[in-house]
């Protein structure tokens, strides 16, 4: 199986960008100087504008680089796409699974 890396992730967001959920799961919090937990569920991704090396584009999205993001393969009844964590928090980027 072929290692899943950051340019994987940035493949997979530029190839399903029209249809792209993303699931943030926890953030980086300065108030409590720690990663907290959002429970938020998927949405549809929405573009931004600012740190663009970081965000890749995308609301919720943050990457540290420096082999420091671990990236891996996430699929469950309804999506299938990438699991992203590192040092400020973890996301999931997805898109909807085909009905055959």
């Amino acid at each position: 199986m072929k290692k899943i890396t950051v340019a994987t992730l940035k493949s997979f967001i530029k190839k399903n960008k029209s249809n792209l959920l993303i699931k943030v799961k926890s953030t980086f919090d300065g108030m409590q100087d720690c990663v907290v937990a959002t429970g938020n569920g998927f949405s549809k991704a929405s573009a931004t504008v600012g740190f663009l090396d970081n965000t890749l584009g995308i609301n919720g999205v943050w990457i540290v680089r420096g082999s420091r993001d671990y990236v891996q393969p996430y699929s469950d009844d309804a999506v299938e796409g990438l699991e992203v964590y590192n040092c400020c928090g973890s996301f999931i980027v997805a898109v909807e699974k085909s009905v055959d």
